[in-house]
């Protein structure tokens, strides 16, 4: 893998806003999202006793190529759910990860709590989110500075989303937390390169703000590293790689399904 990997995404995320604001405009777009049902509560869904665990329907990766290219969105968020996934998150970037946003709506149809998780960069793009059906958005500190990540969580609570802001250090974590997000995410994944470091969600979770829910992303591969990140005060896990490349995704989530005292649900 060469090259910035957050940078070509940012970029090819700008090239897709263009095009989608040229196809339809801001008002319109508003209009068909509200018209639709009201998603149902991802905040919620993490807030149930016990470590939720949100699984990945996610088709490749930058750092390893395919992972799963020809699969079922809806077989596979299908299995998750009987696996005991609080809520689904759908990749819908296309550059390296081969997401879509069809595959968020399809997943959404089934009426699970769906994170649109993308590199978004513009409000317009949590109201594509909302007409797709998501119940929430991923937003990225290192990618959105104060001035832009605030009208983004105002997007969000006005289209009726919940928002998973997503922080990688300390200084990221300082920053979010003085905007009081409902929903704090720590990725021990370098977006720049894409190397994993469990031992840094400790560290930066220790920031966290009062009142909100934490959730670990990255770096679980079995039941003993969702363990470590529930002992560091995660209050769920995003898992990708771990259970979409399983050969039975709904026993591969099953066994993350891990109570808060380190029992097996």
């Amino acid at each position: 893998m060469n090259g910035d990997v957050l940078a070509v995404q940012v970029d090819d995320s700008r090239r897709r806003l263009a095009e989608a604001m040229a196809r339809e405009p801001i008002d319109a777009l508003r209009a068909r999202a509200l018209a639709k049902p009201a998603p149902p509560s991802f905040r919620e869904s993490l807030a149930a006793p016990g470590v939720a665990v949100i699984a990945e329907v996610k088709r490749a990766s930058p750092s390893r190529g395919p992972l799963a290219p020809d699969l079922d969105p809806v077989a596979t968020a299908q299995a998750y759910v009987a696996g005991g996934a609080a809520a689904v998150s759908v990749l819908t970037a296309p550059e390296g990860f081969l997401g879509s946003l069809a595959d968020l709506a399809q997943v959404a149809s089934l009426g699970v709590p769906t994170l649109r998780k993308d590199f978004l960069v513009d409000p317009y793009q949590v109201w594509e989110a909302r007409a797709a059906g998501a119940a929430a958005v991923l937003l990225l500190a290192v990618v959105l500075d104060d001035a832009t990540l605030r009208p983004m969580l105002h997007a969000a609570g006005e289209a009726g989303l919940d928002a998973l802001v997503e922080v990688h250090d300390e200084e990221e974590m300082r920053r979010v937390a003085a905007l009081g997000p409902s929903i704090v995410g720590v990725n021990v994944r370098d977006l720049r390169d894409f190397s994993v470091e469990n031992g840094r969600f400790a560290r930066v979770a220790a920031g966290r703000p009062s009142g909100s829910l934490l959730v670990a992303e990255s770096g679980v591969h079995g039941p003993e590293d969702v363990r470590a990140y529930v002992t560091a005060g995660a209050d769920a896990v995003l898992v990708g790689e771990h259970v979409v490349t399983s050969d039975d995704p709904a026993a591969a989530v099953r066994a993350l399904v891990v109570e808060q005292d380190g029992g097996t649900a």
